[in-house]
């Protein structure tokens, strides 16, 4: 298959045929509303999620939150989000349960005051869903004027809530009240230029997030190989293009993450299966992408790479191979500016989609679609080394998983 074809395949998605190659999923072509319904049907029965207790050092000693992300409308997926504890020494995960209501929530975000959870519908009539943590109340649905929303993330403001509609190759801004719910859309903006990589049928925005800086808000498009600048208007929620920076064509662009210097960024590209490091200006907003390297995936398979984290401290990155089904470890050198590939681990899963550290950046979790688990990894501060935290935790197709 072309690693442009999206939206056909009988109603496939490009984003779910690749997930379910191989693996025991099989797309339905369930049709679903636009929005998720916000009533008493909405709330699921659920225990609140609990409130950790600290030691004096801050770290935190009860379980803490983890909030999973599906398919719920593929054979063998789940009903909602899934709802889960983990422990922040042992990382070991206890399952609490589903939040339904809430339609393919396949990427998961938290409001920076942690209240308010936010979830993709990743349907052909997208939309973007709030979910009030305290009690588990769906607080509604607004459309994200597209199809396949497959990005979420919050403006460190709190107040706008950014997303990305792969299918139709669009971003999309609401804004958050005070409650957390989501006000109704305040800019859609269509990738429309330049044209389509090779192999691909239009734009396919896959990730839409802040930069570090706070003064840029940025767009990665694998349909056109192009990461997009914007500058956000904080007042009125408006997206004015300000930069674009191009891969090589085919690349497909997947995630981009920031060093912690705020100086320079690292790409994911799934299409050519490589990484790159980038060079960002906060005074512009421009973006300039460097050679592709390495994602250390030894060629027996097809490789997909999914995303890529840095470590909080900057000493570190680590790229989700879909395919290869490793994590590959780089050290992050030159204050930055260059990645260098140290060795991969292997999941211990099969397609890992998505990874995310814990707040403190002692555990890496990764979702892993085909085998519907999440494997859950010991990170260690002074090597960057990852050990394997137990058995892989059984979750139905597991896309995102969101440790608080």
């Amino acid at each position: 298959m072309s690693s442009g074809a999206d939206a056909s395949q009988g109603g496939w998605s490009r984003r779910r045929f690749l997930g379910a190659l191989g693996g025991t999923a099989a797309v339905v072509a369930v049709p679903a509303p636009a929005s998720a319904p916000a009533g008493p049907e909405s709330t699921p029965v659920a225990t609140p999620a609990p409130a950790p207790s600290t030691h004096r050092t801050g770290k935190a000693a009860g379980p803490r939150p983890l909030y999973l992300g599906t398919y719920t409308s593929v054979d063998g997926g789940g009903t909602g989000i899934g709802l889960a504890t983990y422990d922040p020494a042992t990382g070991q995960i206890t399952g609490a349960g589903t939040l339904t209501g809430v339609a393919d929530p396949s990427y998961l975000a938290v409001h920076p005051d942690g209240r308010t959870l936010y979830a993709v519908d990743e349907q052909t009539s997208g939309a973007v869903t709030a979910v009030r943590l305290a009690d588990r109340k769906v607080l509604g649905s607004r459309s994200t004027g597209g199809a396949g929303p497959c990005h979420l993330s919050v403006h460190p403001t709190g107040r706008w809530l950014l997303s990305a509609n792969y299918t139709s190759g669009s971003v999309a801004v609401h804004p958050i009240g005070t409650s957390g719910a989501l006000g109704e859309r305040t800019a859609l903006v269509k990738h429309s230029s330049p044209q389509p990589g090779p192999g691909q049928d239009g734009p396919h925005a896959h990730q839409f997030v802040t930069s570090p800086d706070g003064g840029h808000v940025l767009a990665v498009d694998l349909g056109t190989d192009t990461v997009y600048t914007y500058r956000l208007d904080t007042t009125k929620g408006t997206l004015a293009e300000v930069s674009q920076a191009h891969t090589r064509p085919g690349a497909g662009p997947r995630h981009l993450t920031f060093h912690p210097g705020g100086r320079y960024a690292y790409l994911a590209n799934e299409v050519d299966d490589t990484v790159a490091v980038c060079a960002y200006d906060p005074a512009t907003g421009a973006l300039s992408i460097g050679d592709p390297q390495s994602s250390g995936s030894t060629g027996d398979t097809t490789n997909y790479p999914a995303q890529i984290l840095v470590t909080p401290n900057g000493s570190y990155a680590y790229l989700a191979n879909r395919g290869d089904n490793t994590l590959a470890r780089y050290a992050v050198e030159t204050d930055g500016a260059r990645l260098r590939l140290l060795d991969t681990v292997p999941v211990s899963g099969g397609f890992p989609r998505q990874i995310a550290f814990s707040p403190d950046g002692t555990l890496l979790f990764a979702a892993n679609q085909k085998s519907g688990t999440v494997s859950v990894f010991l990170v260690d501060g002074e090597s960057g080394e990852l050990r394997l935290a137990g058995a892989p935790f059984a979750s139905p197709v597991a896309v995102c998983a969101l440790p608080l």
